[in-house]
């Protein structure tokens, strides 16, 4: 009966370990509500001379900007855009205007 009893304990562990090695956890190395850009994007958009518009609300991720704001497209790098807005670049998504990343 023993010899059964540690058979079977021996069964679960290298059972239970062949699934804990099957498990795999997937973390967001962003912070919540950033998007990694490409650095294509970023470099471009930096480089771009683009005029400053006013805005009166917050400039930040998650925000819609108005359809009266012109967003400008990145070449060959579609889903991005981005505009200039209080001094500051914006990345926004260019079918909705949102803002999806603040350069700083």
């Amino acid at each position: 009966m023993r010899k059964t009893m540690l058979a079977a304990a021996a069964i679960l562990t290298i059972s239970s370990a062949a699934f804990a090695q099957s498990t795999v956890i997937v973390t967001d190395p962003a912070p919540t509500g950033s998007v990694v850009l490409p650095g294509e994007v970023r470099t471009y958009v930096m480089e771009q001379n683009t005029p400053s518009v006013v805005y009166d609300g917050d400039i930040v991720v998650g925000t819609t900007l108005p359809d009266t704001v012109e967003v400008h497209t990145v070449p060959d790098m579609d889903g991005y855009g981005y505009t200039v807005v209080n001094e500051r670049r914006v990345i926004v998504e260019p079918k909705t205007h949102r803002i999806i990343q603040v350069l700083e």
